[in-house]
């Protein structure tokens, strides 16, 4: 059987600040961030299965990515931990807001290998993670493709 690519699409609200950037991003803000997970697979050839005809379940691939991105980073802020923003992290922690702590800077481009790495380790091992985008604005996003690994 041949293989087919599916897509998901999952939102989140996150802030982030970019320590030692030389713009605006320097300071605390948020984003409505967009990842659309695309993953490739067989669709399952079992009329006996519960599955029959699907690579996976989008129900499935929903739970994987909220369970290790949407709920984890909905709401909350994030900073690399090896810069001074951690003071500002540790304050905010205090006070109860969500925080993450990175062990990068928290570009687009950064978060997306994370998330790439997060959500390939629950798939199924017959299912690949094809590719991801991860949009900050309407107008900017990363991409990830498994290609270009």
């Amino acid at each position: 059987m041949k293989k087919v690519r599916i897509t998901k699409e999952f939102s989140f609200e996150t802030g982030h600040a970019l320590y030692g950037y030389d713009g605006k991003c320097r300071n605390v803000h948020g984003h409505s961030y967009k990842l659309s997970v695309t993953v490739i697979g067989t669709p399952i050839n079992d009329p006996n299965n519960v599955k029959h005809g699907m690579v996976i379940d989008f129900t499935d691939l929903k739970n994987i990515v909220k369970e290790e991105i949407v709920d984890p980073y909905d709401h909350a802020t994030v900073f690399n931990k090896n810069t001074p923003h951690v003071e500002l992290a540790k304050e905010l922690s205090s006070r109860g807001h969500e925080v993450i702590l990175a062990d990068y800077q928290p570009t687009s481009e950064m978060m997306i290998l994370d998330f790439a790495e997060k959500i390939k380790a629950r798939l199924p091992e017959h299912i690949e993670l094809f590719a991801l985008t991860l949009r900050e604005t309407a107008t900017s996003y990363a991409q990830w493709f498994a290609s270009d690994q």
